[in-house]
């Protein structure tokens, strides 16, 4: 079978709600990174098959299909296609698969995958309140087999956070702790230029965000709980955030023909479901499922990366 090769990614800086990035358009972010992975890798744009993009909420600046949207934005041929991708949290991530099995197919060799979003123009689960004018609440209570199935229990990332915190019975107090450490090692990590390389400056935007330098256990322990009766507030939880990345995607073939030098290759790809309302526990299967399927485990990986959507997912 032909391998997948990932010879370049790049992404903006990621920025937080209301703040540097907060008005722009989601297809200049989009084409920013598409244009810097173009000029990083000096490949010629007309020899791309296709971009695959993630996007959660495809209404607003990000309807009509924005991984179209993004290339013609910045400013590339017009015959490049493009097509968006929502599998939710993971969008982008499978924005990657999809390219990766178009390279080991053999039905394609040069693609761009990413993603965009920008959650403070179009802020999130907007796609699922949209039809509200059309007398549809949510995508799911109308539905008999769902709701034969699952009831009326939330279908809400905070209702499954505070299920996991429960479930494993982690105090608040060691969330608190794990979300202090993760700000600490981001601002080390900016500290360090660690995401220097990676990070395509935009405007006056140079890094991320995000990261807390000045946040205390002191200050977390003062914020009120999202849910009544919960452990979780908005220190343990992900914040509102815009940006976007892109990564090119392609064959041995393409490597000797566009003369590129690859920075990794892709061992595996899956993806595992899990209980829709606890939803964030999923990391368990996926991570047993796909050691099994590649025949690798736990010790043959260097470093592990886990959507950190809440401190008890992790």
């Amino acid at each position: 079978m032909p391998e997948a090769y990932i010879v370049e990614a790049v992404r903006t800086p990621i920025g937080r709600k209301k703040g540097g990035l907060s008005k722009v358009h989601s297809a200049d972010l989009g084409a920013h990174v598409i244009k810097g992975l173009v000029e990083r890798t000096k490949i010629d744009p007309g020899v791309v098959e296709d971009v695959v993009f993630g996007c959660v909420d495809t209404i607003g600046t990000q309807a009509g299909d924005v991984a179209r949207t993004c290339w013609l934005a910045a400013g590339l041929p017009e015959h490049v296609p493009g097509v968006t991708v929502d599998r939710q949290c993971g969008s982008s991530q499978q924005a990657i698969h999809f390219a990766a099995q178009g390279v080991m197919s053999g039905t394609q060799d040069v693609v761009v995958a990413g993603g965009v979003q920008n959650m403070s123009m179009i802020p999130i689960g907007s796609a699922m309140l949209s039809a509200k004018e059309l007398g549809i609440s949510d995508p799911f209570s109308g539905s008999v087999g769902w709701t034969e199935r699952y009831g009326d229990t939330p279908v809400d990332q905070f209702y499954g956070a505070e299920m996991i915190a429960k479930n494993w019975d982690l105090s608040r107090e060691e969330l608190e702790k794990f979300a202090l450490e993760s700000h600490r090692r981001a601002v080390q990590a900016q500290k360090e230029g660690r995401f220097d390389r990676e990070i395509i400056p935009f405007g006056d935007v140079t890094a991320d965000e995000g990261p807390r330098p000045n946040t205390t256990l002191e200050k977390m322990a003062a914020l009120p709980i999202l849910m009544e009766g919960g452990r979780l507030t908005a220190a343990v939880a992900s914040q509102i955030s815009d940006g976007a990345a892109a990564l090119l995607i392609v064959s041995e073939k393409a490597l000797k023909e566009h003369n590129l030098t690859p920075r990794a290759r892709i061992h595996h790809l899956s993806v595992r479901g899990e209980d829709p309302i606890r939803m964030l526990s999923a990391p368990i299967p996926a991570t047993r499922y796909a050691m099994e399927k590649s025949g690798m485990s736990l010790d043959d990986i260097d470093l592990v990366e886990i959507n950190e959507a809440f401190a008890p997912v992790v």
